[in-house]
């Protein structure tokens, strides 16, 4: 068969069955996340049907799909919006970095990795996935609750710090030291804190200069930019994918909104083929050897993360069922998961199938905890105070009958 009707073929093939296990995913109330990444596994080597032809469109599909992710998770927030989450929630996003990273870190310096996986494992098991949580808050009709701004400055934090801890991790992968790991950390908060400055004070007029009326070169023109810059960023050792959240919060206002609706359905179509390329990229057979192991990773961190929902609640002055509620929806890992591993697997390829299996645990169960962590903690709660209360018993005699109640008795029975 011919090169490029082979590539049609598989290409067609590959984006029909993601629509396909979207629609099922839906269905069944699921994130479509741990679908794709079965799908890449089947199709991957070692799987049931190797794909070859479309390997390399695939991949730059999967880059295409980490910039838009990011691109649109920026567009979401302004940059007013990120300096008062900053502000407010940071011994919050302190607490989440020492729970859930810390058992990352750990596990990766005892399965024998070094400080490079280390590192990497840590990120993995760090960061929520803001797609399904934000999903599972409308599905379940939480938007409004007091404990959701909570859960979102969280997740801002966490994005936040991306901008941070990417160029870090991409240093420490390409080896190039204390030195240039230094270098490459003050470039990416130098560059942070140049487009925060420009969004607070000169947003409109960037806006401005990027705006047009015609949706064709709306688009044209974000997409262009924001694979230009993440091209730099790349260049410079920053990410590209950090690149690509620095211009999504540069834009604000009607740009942001109009480049969002534009530009949804690419990052759905190219996210998709970035996870099933992840999927492609690992062996099938080597996630039931890491199974036991990301399962313990999994139980562990999904009690951090609960933490964290917990104690940020409680700083906010939210109420029990707020708080347990908040720590069961933060639970779910996904996209930066990927993400991470993705950038690592290359020099640490054992975090491959671990970041796959520990993914697609928590992302089956993170619905799971959003939805009955608080019914469960309150049962517990109330069984533990029930036990906690011993009957008081007097030796006062028989009980007079109800003829014989004095008012006084009868004042004391009615309490």
């Amino acid at each position: 068969m011919h090169d490029t009707t082979a590539l049609l073929v598989e290409l067609g093939s590959v984006i029909l069955g993601l629509g396909i296990i979207g629609r099922f995913a839906g269905r069944i109330g699921l994130s479509p996340i741990p679908l794709y990444l079965l799908a890449g596994l089947a199709f991957g080597e070692g799987g049931l049907l190797p794909l070859g032809a479309s390997e390399e469109f695939t991949a730059i599909g999967a880059e295409i799909g980490v910039i838009l992710l990011l691109l649109l998770l920026g567009l979401e927030y302004s940059a007013s919006e990120l300096v008062t989450s900053l502000k407010t929630q940071y011994p919050s996003g302190a607490v989440d970095f020492v729970l859930n990273a810390t058992p990352g870190a750990a596990a990766g310096l005892m399965l024998g990795w070094g400080p490079v996986g280390a590192v990497a494992l840590a990120g993995v098991t760090w960061i929520s996935s803001s797609g399904v949580i934000a999903k599972v808050m409308t599905d379940m009709g939480r938007l409004g609750n007091r404990e959701t701004p909570v859960i979102l400055g969280v997740l801002v934090i966490e994005d936040l710090a991306m901008a941070v801890y990417l160029p870090l991790l991409t240093a420490m992968l390409a080896g190039v030291g204390l030195a240039g790991g230094s270098i490459a950390l003050l470039i990416a908060l130098g560059t942070v804190g140049f487009v925060l400055y420009l969004a607070l004070r000169h947003g409109r007029l960037i806006s401005r200069a990027v705006s047009s009326d015609n949706p064709e070169m709306l688009l044209l023109v974000v997409l262009g930019l924001t694979v230009l810059v993440a091209g730099v960023a790349q260049q410079l050792q920053v990410s590209a994918a950090v690149g690509a959240f620095l211009v999504g919060i540069a834009l604000s206002g009607e740009v942001a909104e109009g480049a969002r609706k534009l530009l949804t359905p690419l990052r759905d179509l190219f996210a998709a083929v970035f996870f099933v390329f992840f999927g492609l990229s690992t062996d099938p057979a080597e996630i039931p050897p890491v199974l036991l192991p990301a399962a313990l990773l999994a139980i562990v961190t999904v009690f951090t993360k609960i933490g964290t929902g917990w104690y940020a609640s409680r700083r906010a002055g939210i109420g029990p069922r707020g708080r347990w509620r908040a720590g069961g929806t933060l639970v779910a890992r996904g996209e930066f998961s990927i993400v991470i591993a993705g950038l690592a697997v290359a020099t640490e390829p054992r975090i491959g199938p671990i970041a796959t299996a520990y993914v697609l645990i928590l992302v089956i169960v993170g619905p799971l905890t959003a939805r009955w962590t608080e019914p469960v903690a309150s049962k517990l709660q109330a069984v533990l105070a029930g036990k906690g209360k011993k009957p008081a018993v007097v030796d006062a005699g028989p009980m007079p009958s109800h003829d014989d109640l004095t008012p006084e008795h009868a004042g004391r029975d009615s309490d």
